[in-house]
């Protein structure tokens, strides 16, 4: 009965994938073609139309077909016309829907990090790149001290997602432990967290850094799952076990927008020290949840 519950769910998917992916395919199609500024706020805005209703009919079904365990803890002063940078610890890909039902329409038409393998997924590939999402090539440390140039591509992509975020309310979504957490990770990089791979300070500091005047804050979430080892099958299969999400708002200090995180070796530390110090507590805040499992 799980398969095949799991079988009918990836079938759902596929269905919205390719019902939605029909305008998708047409507004990326007139993008590409008539690359006039006036009319490209249009597109996009028509684009992200497309993409918050494919993610609607997901959740609609999801939640009457999975019927999910989740527990949602929220600010209520959200809301779509303000700018956030919402950060997350990171287990599996059912994160990504968890998040969606917490915040669907709550916030701006969200924004992830992604890695530059995922522009390759059949019609999502595509909406990540029409919707301009930020791709990551993540270079190694020995492909960067062979050629120094390759870390600052990843840095001119979030720089080109941020100034074109001056000009609507968006939601930037950072993974920023950069990966999936598994215990065989965490021990691998000796991460000093229980719960937690070591964060990835680099990409949210430079949003921060020429976003943060304009954000309203950083939404903290956490998200903790009964399951030791949660899957994204076994949550289509209707088989996850509880899930709870925790969001909270953080004011963003003065100091974060006013120094490069690249060049200013004191910011940097100060940044660090800033992103340890809630990962102690996010790490904290999962520990209790797992001792109440």
């Amino acid at each position: 009965m799980a398969i095949f519950k799991g079988l009918v769910s990836i079938a759902l998917f596929t269905l919205t994938t390719l019902f939605w992916g029909i305008p998708l395919i047409a507004l990326t199609f007139l993008k590409v073609v008539i690359p006039v500024k006036r009319f490209r706020k249009w597109i996009l805005d028509g684009l992200c139309a497309v993409a918050l209703n494919w993610i609607g009919a997901n959740l609609w079904w999801m939640k009457r077909w999975l019927r999910p365990d989740v527990t949602f803890s929220i600010p209520e002063s959200l809301s779509p016309h303000q700018w956030w940078l919402v950060i997350s610890n990171h287990r599996s890909w059912t994160d990504i829907f968890i998040l969606f039902m917490a915040l669907h329409r709550r916030i701006p038409m969200p924004r992830f990090f992604l890695k530059r393998q995922l522009i390759w997924i059949p019609i999502v590939g595509l909406a990540f790149w029409a919707l301009e999402f930020p791709f990551m090539r993540r270079f190694s440390r020995e492909q960067i001290a062979k050629n120094p140039a390759l870390a600052t591509i990843d840095r001119q992509s979030t720089a080109s997602m941020c100034h074109r975020a001056r000009s609507a309310p968006i939601a930037i979504f950072n993974f920023i432990e950069g990966t999936r957490f598994t215990i065989a990770k965490r021990d691998a990089q000796k991460s000093p967290y229980q719960h937690l791979l070591r964060p990835k300070a680099g990409g949210i500091s430079q949003v921060l850094s020429l976003l943060g005047d304009q954000l309203d804050g950083i939404l903290d979430v956490t998200i903790s799952y009964a399951n030791p080892s949660p899957t994204f099958w076994g949550f289509l299969c209707g088989q996850e076990a509880p899930i709870t999400l925790q969001a909270r708002t953080l004011p963003i200090p003065q100091w974060m927008h006013e120094s490069d995180y690249h060049e200013e070796k004191q910011h940097k530390e100060r940044f660090h020290a800033w992103t340890n110090s809630l990962w102690q507590e996010k790490d904290a805040l999962l520990d209790s949840q797992s001792d109440h499992a």
